[in-house]
């Protein structure tokens, strides 16, 4: 559908307003004189005003024949050849002579005068003239309105609806209505405005509903961070109250229980460590001290720091690391990210297993790839594991340590970089982590 911009409708109403009294003024004038010359008009007034003049003069000069059936035949053959009619009345207003018996339009022009001789009024007479263009301006007037209401009925439906409608569907947003029909219109500016409006309502509603979403995950992170707090703390607790009422009664036992306090409190600070950092990457603006730096050594400095918790389970780290692996990035976030990759390969594989850690470069990216020997990921871990606080465990237990946490920071300290980390399962067994973060080009 075409649209026309306001201005050219407003062109196109002011020329029909002109246009259609014209076109009954000529259609009129034509019906009335078989003709559609007006330029004859002014010649048209000067013969009238020439036949007015001769029937004037001849019904005054004759006065004395006004009641004699010849002159009253001569004056209506006269008045036959200029299309005029004529009423005489005496003075005492009664007919002497009308040249036609009907009555006349009271639109019809006249020319009305007294006849006086010696003194003493003779008649009154009243002259009909030939139709003018008096009808035609009538019709006109008409037209005009017509084309008045035309016009107010069309700036009504292109103009004054649209902004009507669009004036109720804001109020309707306002109430929080999102599914809201537009009006659609034919005029450009008006439909500039309608699609800026339409953009502006999506633009709020995505707003609305992340604010929902950040809402529910806010209530949702309390609740899973109330939890998850409430369990070492119900433990440490026990077992700080076993202490102090004497349950422990052996060395052995005092050094079991401090032992679990000490585990306890260790799980508790990571998982406060954990939110605090999701809550500052997630929630707060955090700038970053890049500089240039190997990412080969930081994942050395990662493998160093958690060799002694692998040798507990006996877990050997196969390290394939090629050196100069250089990317613009802050060593300290990138470490913490590198640490919770690590360390979530260690919790879930099991004792006896190995780790294969890489790093290389690849076109103009460096990546880094972490495969294990633990139980994979299942289809919904896959789906989720980048979710705040999910852990994929049937219940949620703590057997395996963490915060549930760890991942999802890694993978946006990761997307911070400019990179990516993703997850898969290997076709022979075990987890994959695969990243990468673009190469630093001096």
């Amino acid at each position: 559908m075409r649209k026309l911009r306001i201005r050219t409708f407003t062109m196109l109403c002011l020329f029909f307003l002109l246009t259609l009294p014209w076109i009954f003024f000529v259609t009129a004038h034509y019906i009335e004189t078989q003709t559609f010359s007006i330029s004859t008009s002014q010649q048209q007034n000067k013969t009238l005003q020439r036949h007015l003049s001769e029937m004037i003069h001849m019904i005054e000069v004759g006065t004395d024949h006004w009641t004699e059936p010849d002159w009253q035949n001569q004056l209506y053959t006269e008045l036959n050849k200029v299309d005029m009619d004529v009423v005489i009345e005496s003075a005492s207003n009664s007919d002497i002579y009308r040249s036609n018996p009907k009555q006349h339009s009271r639109l019809s022009s006249t020319e009305q005068f007294s006849v006086i001789k010696d003194g003493e009024v003779m008649g009154r007479v009243v002259l009909y003239l030939p139709k003018s263009n008096g009808i035609p301006m009538i019709v006109a007037f008409f037209g005009l309105l017509l084309a008045f209401f035309v016009v107010g009925v069309e700036m009504r439906r292109y103009l004054l609806k649209p902004l009507e409608k669009m004036s109720k569907s804001a109020r309707q947003i306002a109430a929080g209505h999102w599914e809201v029909q537009l009006p659609n219109s034919r005029i450009s500016e008006i439909a500039e405005v309608r699609d800026g409006f339409e953009i502006m309502v999506k633009g709020l509603e995505q707003s609305h509903r992340k604010q929902a979403e950040l809402e529910e995950e806010r209530r949702f992170v309390i609740a899973a961070v109330a939890h998850d707090l409430r369990t070492p703390l119900f433990a440490l607790r026990g077992y700080l109250d076993g202490l102090e009422q004497g349950i422990a009664q052996s060395p052995e036992k005092v050094t079991r229980y401090i032992a679990v306090c000490k585990e306890k409190s260790a799980q508790l600070d990571r998982l406060v460590e954990d939110l605090f950092t999701y809550t500052k990457m997630e929630y707060l603006e955090s700038e970053l001290n890049t500089q240039t730096i190997d990412l080969t050594q930081i994942l050395q400095k990662s493998i160093d720091s958690l060799s002694p918790l692998a040798e507990q389970k006996h877990i050997s780290i196969l390290k394939q690391l090629t050196e100069g692996c250089f990317i613009n990035g802050d060593s300290h976030v990138l470490e913490r990210a590198m640490n919770n990759v690590l360390e979530n390969a260690v919790r879930y594989t099991p004792s006896g297993g190995k780790i294969t850690v890489q790093c290389y470069k690849d076109d103009n990216k460096i990546k880094m790839m972490l495969r294990d020997t633990g139980p994979g990921f299942s289809s919904e871990e896959l789906e989720r594991v980048f979710e705040p606080l999910y852990r994929g465990e049937a219940s949620r237990s703590r057997a395996t340590g963490g915060s549930g946490l760890g991942l999802t920071i890694s993978q946006r300290i990761m997307k911070q970089h400019g990179g990516e980390l993703m997850v898969s399962n290997h076709p022979d067994g075990g987890a994959v982590l695969m990243g990468w973060i673009p190469q630093y080009n001096a």
